[in-house]
């Protein structure tokens, strides 16, 4: 969801777990055997990742560089994200050097530092997402849990489960071509299984998904979406971006400063994308406190203006309208949430606002998205003729639900609905 570095941890426990219980047979595959108009007993599946959620790869031919040990010029494209080798002392500088985007006020548009050419690999394929970490150690698992609960029941890696990863850094005003790759393989999945397809998508995915649903015609996604699985889904924003733009947010790792990292956070347009919204947070509420100001859902402009990062109004300015009004979806809906897990909602500074580690004050949801936030799905039910339907995650940790049993017996109930 909004930058965090905690979203890339798992629980090796519950992927053992799941393990163990996703060699339940699912239902096997009645083969159409040539009818074009059979329809498959096991819809294809696509998975849209959310912020930090898929890989992303770097190749360098810079001018410059901001430190002596930096690679100035590589022949191959290397991973850029997640590569926790560059996330160590010194190197991690190198590393913010690359990753962050520099706004254009004319354009409107993000662009990576000269030199530094950043593509997203993968697409069409799952293991840019299952893992972020291409060696494959635990902490960088993701959708791994999901994709192999997926084969056990009788699916293919890169056939009819397949990934949709993107530039996670920039929102959707931004990534045009994507949708139409995205459009392009739900339609060459369908006519190949000879049926709709189901989306499953997490955190920043949902609304990457609701924005491509709306803009479909509804004829479109009749045909080709037979139900859409929302995991942990920010509908109205989450807190914890406001202290990510305003102070930084190393996630309690202690090697990375908040305010070294922040210089990289702020530029992520998705970040400022994923602030608090007007239409579920009372317009009163008091989101960030200093001695001085008191910041809700209002003071935007002045915040930016505070904190001395004015393009990030500008940012807010440029992607608040895309999913603002939560236009219904179009299809079949179902949002899985966390709850009972200490999430942040406010952040108090001392005078020395913003370069300085706040007090947090923490309300209900999964650690990353408040519960308003994730619920906010309820307001479709009886605005679109497709089921609207809510299922509560006591206990469930943003990024941990993916492992969990819960979440894929439901997944599995969902593809083998009539």
């Amino acid at each position: 969801m909004a930058a965090s570095w905690h979203r890339v941890t798992a629980s090796s426990f519950g992927l053992f777990l799941l393990l163990l219980s996703a060699r339940s047979s699912g239902r096997p595959l009645e083969k159409c055997l040539g009818d074009k108009s059979c329809v498959s007993t096991r819809p294809p599946v696509v998975l849209i990742p959310g912020d930090l959620g898929n890989q992303l790869e770097a190749k360098l031919d810079k001018p410059s560089v901001v430190h002596y040990i930096c690679y100035k010029k590589t022949d191959s494209f290397f991973t850029l994200w997640l590569n926790l080798e560059l996330l160590v002392p010194v190197a991690i500088d190198c590393w913010i050097d690359n990753i962050r985007l520099i706004y254009n006020r004319t354009t409107h548009t993000t662009s990576s530092p000269p030199g530094v050419d950043v593509r997203i690999p993968g697409f069409g394929e799952t293991y840019s997402l299952e893992y972020l970490d291409p060696s494959k150690r635990s902490v960088g698992m993701y959708f791994f849990s999901i994709v192999q609960a997926l084969v056990d029941w009788g699916y293919t890696r890169n056939d009819d489960v397949r990934g949709a990863p993107y530039d996670w850094r920039k929102a959707p005003n931004e990534n045009k071509k994507y949708f139409l790759e995205l459009q392009h393989m739900i339609e060459e999945m369908a006519e190949k299984a000879g049926g709709p397809v189901v989306l499953i998508a997490h955190s920043m995915g949902n609304m990457y998904t609701l924005y491509f649903l709306n803009q479909q015609p509804q004829a479109w996604k009749d045909r080709y979406i037979k139900a859409f699985v929302s995991l942990g889904p920010p509908w109205a924003g989450v807190a914890k971006t406001l202290r990510v733009v305003a102070s930084g947010d190393n996630n309690r790792i202690p090697v990375i400063s908040p305010l070294k990292i922040r210089a990289q956070q702020r530029t992520a347009v998705s970040t400022n994308w994923l602030l608090p919204y007007a239409h579920s947070w009372p317009k009163d509420q008091v989101l960030v406190q200093t001695p001085t100001t008191n910041y809700t859902v209002q003071d935007y402009k002045r915040f930016y203006s505070d904190i001395g990062f004015e393009d990030g109004w500008l940012m807010r300015q440029d992607t608040e309208p895309l999913v603002a009004d939560l236009t219904p979806p179009g299809v079949a809906i179902h949002c899985l949430y966390g709850t009972g897990i200490p999430t942040s909602v406010a952040f108090q500074y001392s005078d020395k606002f913003p370069d300085v580690e706040p007090t947090v004050v923490y309300g209900d949801g999964d650690g990353t998205v408040n519960l308003q936030s994730a619920i906010q799905c309820k307001q479709w039910i009886g605005k679109q003729t497709q089921p609207v339907m809510l299922k509560e995650l006591p206990g469930n940790e943003h990024v941990n639900m993916l492992t969990n049993l819960t979440t894929v017996d439901y997944i599995k109930t969902v593809i083998y609905s009539p």
